[in-house]
């Protein structure tokens, strides 16, 4: 419960106690921005039998009918609604809202996170609301200026050239080292500023001179390949040619496949 509690109600949304590092300028916007939601949004939802006069009445959500007597949640900031217990949701991330703590907008519910997330954007390193005139904006999510960082060696990227990494940006030095896989053919890594080819989960440059035949050496961007013991070919002549001791009656690891786009 309490997990939950801190996902859904992020305490640095709403006390300054928890951003140590922000600006007196963000400060008061915070307090501003906390108190306004207080004051406009916040409510706790009310669980109790579905009363009489509202017998028949549709689940706000699911819009199922909730008869006499039904357990029901109304929310008093939205007027004379019902939803169920498990429908009084976020109508964003869909979970059950803890406590029946909720923040409503233009008729809709929320849990806290994605109520703020209405008005702010939030930093993908940090998880506090962005109060800056500036952020950045990169794979659709938003930093502040300060926290765009490499994963691994937390050197500043504004400006800089970059790759994302389990969604978590790096430096182009840090991927080639770290992450980069490594060519097929050649054996060097892969870099940021290499095309890719891929296939059964083996990785190539995209160059002519590591992507392909084995045998012929024909580029097979584009063209039809096979894999055998994870070397390319361009033909089954070319593949069953590699290897004397292979005979004619041996299968190939793969069937004849249109190359991957190099982008993959």
């Amino acid at each position: 419960r309490t997990r939950a509690l801190l996902q859904q109600l992020p305490p640095q949304d709403c006390d300054e106690r928890y951003c140590p590092d922000l600006a007196e300028e963000e400060r008061r916007q915070l307090r501003a921005f906390s108190a306004r939601r207080r004051r406009e949004a916040l409510g706790q939802g009310l669980a109790c039998p579905v009363p009489g006069p509202c017998h028949g009445c549709p689940c706000k959500k699911c819009g199922r009918r909730l008869n006499k007597g039904d357990p029901g949640v109304s929310a008093s900031r939205l007027g004379n609604q019902f939803w169920h217990p498990s429908c009084f949701s976020c109508h964003f991330c869909h979970q059950p809202l803890v406590d029946l703590i909720y923040f409503q907008q233009d008729g809709r519910i929320y849990c806290g996170r994605h109520h703020a997330e209405l008005f702010r954007p939030r930093c993908a390193s940090c998880d506090q609301l962005i109060f800056m005139e500036e952020c950045i904006e990169a794979e659709g999510r938003r930093w502040h200026l300060e926290h765009f960082c490499c994963l691994e060696c937390d050197v500043p990227l504004r400006g800089q050239r970059y790759v994302m990494q389990s969604g978590r940006p790096c430096c182009c030095g840090c991927f080639e080292s770290l992450f980069a896989e490594p060519c097929q053919a050649c054996g060097d890594p892969i870099g940021a500023d290499s095309e890719e080819a891929t296939h059964q989960g083996l990785h190539w440059h995209a160059r002519a001179a590591c992507f392909c035949c084995s045998r012929c050496r024909k580029a097979l961007r584009g063209q039809p390949l096979t894999v055998r013991r994870g070397r390319l070919f361009c033909s089954e002549t070319c593949s069953l040619g590699q290897d004397g001791a292979l005979s004619a009656s041996d299968s190939s690891d793969s069937a004849f496949a249109s190359a991957p786009s190099p982008d993959s």
